[in-house]
């Protein structure tokens, strides 16, 4: 009795325990972009998912393209200090994670990179804080050097390169990484299934000490997606479209303000700029790069009224063209920028639609006068009372007394109004062959 207890006890365990673990999920996702506020508030919310659901690892696969530099420190120690096991997986092949990586890949558990990929920068990962002593800024640095240092003992990873990295820079390849003895990451895998295949069997220690080992073969993983308002978020986030949100709202306000729509345009304007508001929230914007674009848009407007043959547009979009550079601070957000084609196609674009406005102002400047009394100068009359030198002519629908400069013209000829003055034109007599069409 006894026997079949104990053997009942040990088949309950054993089956209980194969059920847990099947039931602890594998959660996974998928950015590409810069690591911005707006894309570490997805990533958390996906940690925050997977330790309610008790996951037994999640992996986020990133493809880091730039990065926010304090945003991606906190990120990173979520990451270490999370509840369940995070494996951070640079992929795909060749891609450079900058900044990200080298914050990233320490805090992980688990530290993956796609085979020729590589992390770090070329220039110092510490950025000293403006306005504070060199002692002070020696002690930061060192907080983060411990940090790097705590991180690589717990997950028994090299960290000798962290020194290098924070002060003057450090670019190190997945080949170099897990080459380094100890290695300074734990795998290379080509895609997601071999990173999976990979993880099977590790054993992963928390922060709290608590140690998992993982089950990953067979496992069907669980994609954290992006809800609708951060996939706005995270469009509005990027450098680029902040660069075209605000060129779109100054078209727009040049637009209503060379031809104007009853509010349309500026409407449509306003709400372009509020979309590159949203988006330069998230990113460490240089608001004298913008004050540059819109006095680029200024100048291109003063070309509309001053005599300037073309050269204020020309600096206009110097200026703007300047400022699309550096409208992003590169040291808090490195490779963090507008794409240089982007910027040269806009400039193409605005230089076009600058040099078209001028054009069509200076052609009504000078188009003839076609309504009011004005526009009575060189159209065609028909004499309805003998001009001797004076008499009456029919012209628009209306007779008009008339004074002939060239002699007289008898009643059914044609002249050409040549003036007016005191409600009195000036005519002229011409030739029949000279007229086209009575109108």
């Amino acid at each position: 009795m006894w026997r079949y207890f104990i053997i009942g006890l040990l088949w309950s365990a054993f089956v209980t325990g194969i059920t847990a673990q099947s039931i602890q999920p594998i959660y996974v996702t998928e950015y590409e972009g810069v690591l911005s506020s707006y894309a570490a508030g997805y990533l958390r919310r996906a940690l925050h998912e997977a330790e309610a659901a008790n996951a037994q690892v999640i992996v986020m696969q990133l493809t880091p393209n730039g990065a926010v530099l304090e945003e991606v420190r906190k990120l990173a120690n979520d990451i270490a200090n999370a509840r369940v096991p995070v494996v951070v997986y640079i992929n795909p092949s060749g891609h450079d994670a900058g900044a990200a990586g080298s914050w990233l890949l320490p805090a992980a558990h688990i530290a993956a990179m796609a085979p020729d990929s590589r992390f770090g920068l070329a220039t110092p990962l510490f950025v000293p804080t403006m306005g504070m002593s060199n002692d002070t800024q020696e002690l930061l640095l060192n907080e983060q050097l411990q940090q790097f240092e705590a991180w690589g003992q717990a997950h028994n990873r090299n960290v000798d390169w962290a020194d290098t990295a924070l002060r003057s820079g450090f670019i190190a390849t997945a080949a170099q990484a897990i080459e380094a003895q100890p290695p300074i990451i734990d795998l290379v895998a080509r895609d997601r299934t071999e990173l999976l295949q990979r993880l099977e069997g590790r054993v992963v220690t928390l922060a709290d000490g608590r140690q998992i080992t993982l089950a990953t073969l067979g496992a069907r993983p669980f994609v954290v997606e992006v809800n609708l308002l951060e996939a706005f978020l995270l469009i509005l986030a990027n450098p680029t479209v902040v660069f075209l949100l605000l060129i779109m709202a100054g078209l727009a306000f040049y637009a209503e303000f060379l031809s104007p729509t009853i509010g349309i345009l500026a409407g449509l304007g306003v709400l372009l700029l509020i979309g590159a508001i949203i988006g330069m929230i998230a990113l460490p914007v240089q608001w004298l790069s913008v004050l540059g674009i819109l006095i680029a848009f200024g100048l291109i407007a003063a070309d509309l009224f001053v005599p300037s043959h073309g050269t204020l547009t020309v600096i206009g979009v110097g200026i703007m063209i300047a400022s699309a550079l550096t409208l992003f601070d590169a040291t808090q957000a490195p490779g963090v920028a507008v794409a240089l084609w982007v910027i040269i196609l806009v400039a193409m674009i605005i230089a076009i639609f600058a040099v078209t406005g001028v054009w069509l102002a200076l052609r009504s400047r000078n188009r003839p006068v076609t309504t009011g009394q004005e526009g009575l100068i060189g159209r065609l009359a028909e004499v309805r009372q003998r001009l001797d030198p004076e008499g009456m002519v029919f012209v628009e629908g209306a007779l008009w007394r008339a004074v002939c400069e060239n002699g007289t013209a008898e009643a059914g000829e044609w002249v050409r109004v040549t003036g007016i003055y005191a409600l009195r034109l000036t005519v002229r007599r011409i030739e029949p062959s000279e007229v086209s069409s009575p109108s």
